[in-house]
């Protein structure tokens, strides 16, 4: 009970912080404008492009990209990897994902309306079409081990915990004055409650998703050794929740400089409980000199986040006169909102995906401790996994 107390108050002053701090900020009103809209919508113009904070965060993100590219110039050692297993054949849900990700995304994009009202319907089965995908190329490359495969329970899970983890986020986007928000959120094609409905089952495929590509860049040994000796940084868990706790609060004063701090104050408040209560995170794994998961989660997460933002375009261009996607955003990013490249998200804006991608593994592990579910996604062990098993069955 002690270790879930520990959990639970940084996470409750996580929400309750920015609440208190819009009292003071908004006096007449005590929220933020826009506060409980559901799809946010667009708010205010936030501040026009600076070239000098622009040039400021590209220098930080090309810091990072060389750190990526070179790591032996960071302090990591070479370290000889294991050869790749043997690749066998594709599982039938890889071909029914690729299916299902192919008319959903010529459906989307095409704006077709011969099925009726099905293309209002189309983000949900394209990205769990494309969940499917990348678990089967997990699955191929691993030798029959992949998340579907093995653990399936934990799929499910983080599907719901998406849910819960998702509108968590959209919450705090009401305190940054909507670094994004949804233009077609609502539609006179569609009842508000249905459009409601397609926004909660949406949310259902960002943690697997990311998850996925996580597993998929593990089944790359070389990519694994690349980054699994490396400088050992051991930070206290209370060194990351109170600074990250004032950044929440100061951000809803400073909604425009502040507005990164959506992503790093949770992620920093959340893995700080985890850390004290010493449970396994990736900053756990970074003390150790293991800096493997931690950056592959965010690898995957900015490559996913490339599959996001491209679809996403296309759903609304060219054909802006008719717009048949409810999910459809934009984004409203103070001082770098340029270069868009087919994306709503500026081209600086994708390094956001990077934190993002910890953020989603930190609350995952946040959830399963508190509600004592298995988080791990090691598939390493040598069970056989649920497939195989339903294989032999059938041979037999």
């Amino acid at each position: 009970m002690k270790q879930k107390s520990g959990l639970i108050w940084p996470f409750l002053l996580c929400l309750v912080l920015p609440l208190i701090a819009a009292w003071f900020a908004y006096p007449a009103t005590h929220v933020p404008p826009g506060y409980g809209v559901f799809p946010p919508e667009f708010v205010q113009a936030p501040p026009p492009f600076n070239l000098l904070v622009f040039l400021a965060v590209l220098a930080v993100e090309l810091v990072f990209a060389v750190f990526l590219l070179f790591p032996t110039k960071f302090g990591f050692k070479p370290v000889d990897s294991p050869p790749a297993p043997a690749l066998i054949v594709y599982p039938i849900w890889f071909w029914i994902g690729a299916a299902f990700t192919l008319f959903f995304w010529w459906l989307m994009w095409e704006k077709v309306t011969v099925f009726g009202d099905l293309v209002y319907y189309a983000f949900t089965p394209l990205w769990w079409g494309f969940i499917l995908v990348l678990d089967g190329l997990v699955y191929k490359r691993n030798q029959g081990s992949s998340l579907l495969s093995k653990k399936p329970k934990t799929v499910l899970i983080s599907a719901v915990v998406s849910v819960f983890g998702w509108y968590f986020f959209e919450y705090y986007n009401y305190f940054a004055l909507g670094n994004w928000y949804y233009p077609n959120g609502h539609m006179a094609a569609l009842p508000h409650s249905t459009i409601v409905f397609l926004f909660l089952i949406a949310y259902t495929t960002v943690w697997p998703a990311v998850f996925e590509w996580y597993t998929l860049l593990n089944t790359f040994p070389k990519l694994v050794a690349r980054y699994s000796q490396g400088p050992k940084i051991s930070i206290p868990g209370n060194w990351l929740i109170w600074p990250a706790l004032a950044a929440i609060f100061i951000m809803v004063f400073y909604p425009y400089p502040l507005f990164w701090v959506l992503w790093i104050g949770p992620l920093f408040v959340l893995s700080g409980a985890l850390i004290n209560q010493k449970v396994w995170t990736p900053f756990t794994a970074l003390a150790e000199g293991n800096w493997s998961p931690l950056l592959l989660v965010a690898i995957g997460s900015l490559f996913n986040g490339f599959f996001w933002e491209v679809w996403n375009y296309g759903s609304a261009h060219p054909q802006t006169w008719l717009q048949t996607n409810p999910n459809y955003w934009i984004y409203d990013i103070p001082y770098v909102n340029v270069i868009h490249i087919y994306a709503e998200m500026p081209l600086l804006g994708y390094f956001g995906y990077m934190p993002f991608g910890l953020l989603v593994w930190i609350v995952f592990i946040w959830a399963g401790q508190l509600f004592n579910f298995d988080t791990s996604l090691d598939l390493s062990d040598t069970k056989p996994s649920l497939w195989n098993k339903l294989k032999a069955l059938i041979s037999k």
